[in-house]
């Protein structure tokens, strides 16, 4: 893995955060939508907004 410097980390931690608000957010619409194509849809779309946040995170590693 290559150093960081303060404004990459910066970035990534920027980036991680705009993930973690997306997921929840898409979770939060989902549990009140009907509509199962939607419904499914959202659910689809925050698992990987998650999974691209964990591929994210293993920079800080």
């Amino acid at each position: 893995m290559a150093n960081l410097n303060e404004l990459e980390l910066q970035n990534l931690r920027h980036l991680i955060g705009g993930h973690d608000t997306v997921a929840t957010k898409l979770d939060t619409y989902a549990q009140q939508c009907t509509d199962p194509q939607i419904k499914s849809m959202l659910q689809n779309h925050a698992n990987s907004a998650r999974q691209t946040k964990q591929q994210l995170m293993t920079f800080l590693g």
